[in-house]
C-alpha cells in the first residue's frame, strides 16, 4: 500500500512522495506539498492540536467590543469565520491553550471553547488493480437515476482538495475554498479528496471513467487538509473545518462531507454544522476506521457513516457506537483518483460521501422538502441491519439511494400546527444580575425549533438558531431595577412559542455620567453580524450602540434596503432576516442609532444575497 505517502524534506521544501510501477519499471514520484503549522504533543509523542490557537462560539448577543474585551485578558484575537458566531482565537506564544481553554470556558460569554485539534483522514486501503461499482447496485442507485441524479444540488468536499483536471470531475467542478492558505488554490495535495468527490459525484454518462451516486450534482473542492510532515498522513484541523463549513453555508452548498475521523466529538465542528443546517444543509461525516466501539454521544448536528461490505456485514475496520446515523459501502470502492486515473477505495470516507450523494438525489428530487424532512426520510429509508430499529453498529441501516428517492418524491408533509415548548432556564426570577448576563433557553418541537428570540422588556436583543440555545445579555444596556425576559422560539411552520416572562433586578453599580451643558454628541452603532460578503437562508443581524449619555435613552432603527425591519429602546437589536424572500444579488442592511438628544448615527453593511 502507497498511501499515505512518504514524505522527504530537501531544502526546506516538504515533498509527498510515492513508489508507483509503470510501464513494468519502478519509479518514486514526489511533488511538493504544503506542510501543516506546529503541534502540541500528548505525552506519548502523538499529535493531538494546535499551538497558538483555540476556537471559540460566543453566545448570542455578545458584540464585538466585548468579545475583544473577554480575550484581551490573554492576548488572544479573534476571527470571525464566515457569518457564524464561531471564532478562531490566535494566542501569544507564552499562553498556554489549555490554560486558555479552561478559563475562557467559565465565563458567560461564550457557548464553548475547545482546542483546535488535529484529524486524520479515515482511508483504509486502495488498490488500483480492483474495481467493481458494485456498491451503485447496492444502494440501488440505477433506479434512483432514473428520478434524479441529483442536478441543482451542491455538495462541498471538505477535503485534501481535488484533482481539477479529471475527466470524471471537471465537468462538475465549482469555486472551492482553500482554508489553510485563504485562496482559491484548491489543487489536491493528499489523493484522498479527489477519491471522497468521486463517490459523491463523478461524472454520469460521459462515457469514461465511473459514476458518483450524485452525478448531475455540482462538486465545491474545499480544501481543509494537508500532509503532516511528521507522519506523511493527510489531517486537518478543527479550524480548518470549521472555516470550511462556513464557506459552504454561506456560499449555497446544500450538503457537506468530511472524511475524517472522530470529528463529531467537536462541539466546535457540530456547531459549524449546525449553522449549515440553519442555512438548510446537512453534514455527513466518517465514523472512522479503528474498528472500535466510539461512545461519542449521538447528536442531530451530523449524519455520521459507518462502513459495510458487499455482503451488508459491517466493514472489519469500521467504527460504531451510539453515534452512528447510517451506514453505507465502503470496502473497494470504485473512484476518482489523482492524475485522471480511478482505483479502487475503502474506508469510511467513501461510505460517508456515497450517503451524502443519496441526500442530494434527495433534494434534487424534492427541492421544496426541508433538510430536517430529507434526513428523516434518509433514515426511515434506509435498509435496517442488524439489532431493529437503531442500533450502534448500522444506525438506522444501510442506505438505500432507491428507496430515498422513492420516499423523498411520495412525501406529503402533514400540516404542522404544534408550538414549541419554551423556557427560560437562567438567570432565575427575581435574582440580581449585572453586566454580562448568560442567558440559557430550553426549547423544543415536534419537528424542530429554527430559532429562540431574546426579548428584553419588550426589544428583541438576540437571537439564536442553533442549539443548545444560549445568550449573553449586556445588563448595563437597561437602566437599574427590573427588566422583564422573554423568550420566544420559532418552527419551520412558523409556529411560535413564548415563555413564561423572567423578571429579574438589574443591579450595575456604576451609571454613565449625565452630560454638562447640551449633549452634542452622536451615539456609536456597529452592526456585529453578518460581516460583508456572501448570505443565504436566514441571516441573524445584530446590533450593538453605545452614548456618552445612558444607554436607556438610545433608540435603534434597523432597514433592510429601505424597509424598517426592527426598532427598539436600549443597546442592542436584533432581527431574522429570511433572504429566501430577498430577490438575489447585493442588498444593503442600515442600522440607526440616536440618543435622547437627538443624535443620530447610521452604520450600513453590503451582503449578497446567494
Amino acid at each position: 500500500m502507497n498511501f499515505p505517502p512518504n514524505v522527504a524534506k530537501q531544502n526546506g521544501a516538504v515533498y509527498a512522495c510515492q513508489f508507483k510501477r509503470v510501464a513494468g519499471a519502478a519509479m518514486v514520484l514526489c511533488a511538493m506539498v504544503a506542510a501543516l503549522p506546529a503541534m502540541a504533543a500528548r505525552p506519548d509523542g502523538s499529535v493531538e492540536y494546535a499551538r497558538g490557537r483555540i476556537l471559540v462560539e460566543t453566545r448570542a448577543g455578545l458584540s464585538n467590543a466585548d468579545l475583544d474585551k473577554a480575550l484581551k485578558a490573554y492576548g488572544g484575537k479573534g476571527r470571525k469565520l464566515g457569518q457564524s458566531r464561531l471564532h478562531v482565537v490566535t494566542l501569544p506564544a507564552h499562553v498556554s491553550e489549555i490554560d486558555a481553554v479552561a478559563k475562557l470556558s467559565a465565563r458567560p460569554e461564550f457557548k464553548f471553547v475547545e482546542l483546535d485539534r488535529q484529524w486524520s483522514s479515515t482511508m483504509a486501503i486502495n488498490d488500483p488493480y480492483a474495481g467493481s461499482a458494485w456498491h451503485l447496485n447496492k444502494v440501488g442507485a440505477p433506479r434512483a437515476w432514473d428520478a434524479s441524479m441529483g442536478a441543482g444540488v451542491t455538495i462541498a468536499i471538505l477535503d485534501s482538495g481535488a484533482d481539477l483536471s479529471h475527466p470524471d470531475l471537471v465537468n462538475n467542478l465549482v469555486a472551492g475554498y482553500n482554508t489553510l492558505d485563504a485562496n482559491n488554490n484548491v489543487a489536491d495535495v493528499c489523493g484522498h479528496g479527489t477519491a471522497v468527490a468521486g463517490v459523491a459525484a463523478a461524472s454520469v454518462n460521459n462515457g469514461i471513467g465511473v459514476a458518483g451516486v450524485a452525478g448531475g450534482a455540482r462538486i465545491m473542492p474545499v480544501r481543509i487538509a494537508g500532509i503532516d510532515a511528521t507522519t506523511g498522513s493527510c489531517k486537518a484541523y478543527s479550524s480548518s473545518i470549521v472555516s470550511g463549513l462556513t464557506f459552504a453555508a454561506d456560499n449555497g452548498a446544500r450538503v457537506a462531507n468530511i472524511s475524517y475521523g472522530g470529528v463529531a466529538a467537536s462541539s466546535a465542528i457540530q456547531s459549524a454544522a449546525n449553522y449549515m443546517k440553519s442555512k438548510g444543509g446537512l453534514v455527513f461525516v466518517s465514523a472512522g476506521n479503528n474498528n472500535l466501539n466510539d461512545t461519542t454521544a449521538p447528536t442531530t448536528a451530523l449524519v455520521v457513516v459507518a462502513a459495510t461490505d458487499s455482503a451488508d456485514a459491517k466493514a472489519s475496520f469500521s467504527n460504531y457506537g451510539p453515534y452512528v446515523t447510517l451506514a453505507a459501502p465502503g470496502v473497494g470502492i470504485w473512484t476518482t483518483s489523482r492524475g485522471g486515473v480511478y482505483q479502487a477505495w475503502s474506508g469510511t470516507s467513501f461510505a460517508s460521501p456515497l450517503a451524502a450523494g443519496v441526500a442530494a438525489l434527495m433534494m434534487a428530487a424534492r427541492p421544496d422538502l426541508s433538510n430536517v424532512q430529507v434526513e428523516a426520510l434518509l433514515q426511515a429509508s434506509a435498509l435496517d441491519l442488524g439489532a431493529a430499529g437503531r442500533d450502534s453498529v448500522f444506525g438506522y441501516g444501510r442506505v438505500d439511494a432507491a428507496a430515498a428517492v422513492a420516499a423523498a418524491r411520495a412525501f406529503a408533509a402533514p400540516a404542522d400546527v404544534t408550538s414549541p415548548t419554551v423556557a427560560i432556564s437562567a438567570p432565575l426570577g427575581s435574582s440580581s444580575v449585572a453586566g454580562n448576563v448568560a442567558v440559557s433557553v430550553n426549547a423544543t418541537d415536534n419537528v424542530g425549533v429554527t430559532r429562540v428570540d431574546l426579548k428584553v422588556n419588550g426589544t428583541t436583543v438576540a437571537t439564536d438558531s442553533v442549539g443548545p440555545f444560549s445568550f449573553v445579555w449586556d445588563s448595563t444596556n437597561v437602566a437599574n431595577g427590573m427588566a422583564s425576559l422573554v423568550a420566544v422560539a420559532y418552527d419551520a411552520a412558523g409556529n411560535a412559542g413564548t415563555a413564561t416572562t423572567v423578571a429579574v433586578n438589574v443591579a450595575n453599580g456604576v451609571t454613565a455620567p449625565t452630560p454638562v451643558g447640551p449633549d452634542t454628541v452622536a451615539p456609536v452603532v456597529v452592526i456585529n453580524n453578518p460581516v460583508a460578503g456572501a448570505v443565504s437562508g436566514t441571516v441573524a443581524i445584530s446590533v450593538s450602540a453605545s452614548d456618552n449619555a445612558a444607554l436607556s435613552g438610545i433608540s435603534q432603527t434597523l432597514k433592510v434596503d429601505a424597509m424598517v425591519v426592527a426598532s427598539g429602546a436600549g443597546g442592542t437589536l436584533a432581527y431574522n432576516w429570511n433572504t429566501r424572500k430577498a430577490t438575489k444579488g447585493w442588498h444593503t442592511i442600515s442600522a440607526t442609532a440616536a440618543d435622547a438628544a437627538g443624535n443620530t448615527t447610521v452604520k450600513t453593511v453590503q451582503v449578497n444575497v446567494q
